[in-house]
């Protein structure tokens, strides 16, 4: 089972470079493996609302969330942990929450971004799983 990292899903609505890999992973993979954090989505929908793309966002929800994708979040006992790793992986606020809520619900983490390479983790990118 699967953590989709914000950065993953942005790659595919604001149509970079990524945005194949991306889709194909999407459509290869049962929704129902996958999942997004409460930080992720609100992320997203905070991007999205500043381009004006209230659409986009609605469509998002329609076909990834509401459709399969669970949404995990972190309890306020959890976010205790957030600055431990943060200090020890060198990880800024949003990438210790998704570390966090890898860790708790034991999910692979899928994501683009090469911070998460210095945790115990590890990351993987979505053509690693196809």
């Amino acid at each position: 089972m699967y953590l989709v990292d914000t950065n993953i899903f942005l790659e595919s609505l604001l149509g970079q470079n990524r945005t194949n890999e991306v889709r194909l992973f999407l459509q290869s993979i049962d929704l129902s493996t996958i999942f997004i954090t409460d930080l992720s989505l609100h992320s997203i929908g905070i991007i999205l609302f500043r381009l004006k793309n209230f659409p986009l966002f609605l469509t998002f929800l329609e076909d990834i969330v509401i459709n399969g994708v669970g949404v995990l979040s972190l309890t306020p006992e959890d976010h205790k942990t957030l600055g431990q790793h943060a200090q020890q992986f060198h990880l800024d606020f949003d990438d210790a929450y998704q570390y966090a809520v890898a860790k708790k619900y034991d999910l692979q983490l899928i994501s683009f971004d090469t911070d998460f390479d210095q945790t115990d983790r590890g990351r993987q990118e979505p053509v690693d799983v196809l």
